[in-house]
């Protein structure tokens, strides 16, 4: 079974890891290497497993676009990008014998280094992906 770990940050927290000055702790570059190092290897050791089928981590949410619609008519603004707001900040796709394994995988990366204490709270998403409309439950 195939399934995607979401993870979350805001746009404070882009603006921390990039040394900005915010409410949150400021990451050094001791910091950053720390986090590239333990992401590379458990993206490694995934990879070796068998288990990773694709890893991306995406942008701050200051470069995001959303598109909708009102009364059928597009429309594009900037964001999310609110402080406070969390959004999606990366994912990890794997294939993997079933939830439990799904779980300890996203346990795993919980374990990822950081400066202060600013993600003591951190989480993540687990979704099964959808191989066909049947696994969709209609």
């Amino acid at each position: 079974m195939k399934y995607m770990i979401l993870s979350y940050a805001s746009q404070q927290d882009y603006e921390a890891m990039a040394g900005k000055h915010t409410t949150k702790a400021e990451w050094t570059p001791e910091d950053m290497a720390a986090m590239a190092e333990f992401m590379t290897t458990v993206n490694r050791e995934l990879e070796e497993s068998g288990e990773l089928v694709e890893t991306r981590g995406l942008v701050a949410p200051v470069h995001t676009r959303r598109v909708g619609a009102r009364d059928g008519v597009p429309y594009v603004t900037d964001g999310p990008y609110a402080e406070t707001q969390e959004v999606l900040a990366g994912y990890w796709v794997v294939e993997c014998a079933g939830i439990d394994r799904a779980v300890e995988i996203a346990a795993r990366l919980g374990q990822c280094p950081y400066p202060g204490n600013a993600y003591d709270n951190a989480y993540a998403d687990i979704r099964p992906i959808a191989e066909s409309a049947e696994d969709m439950g209609f």
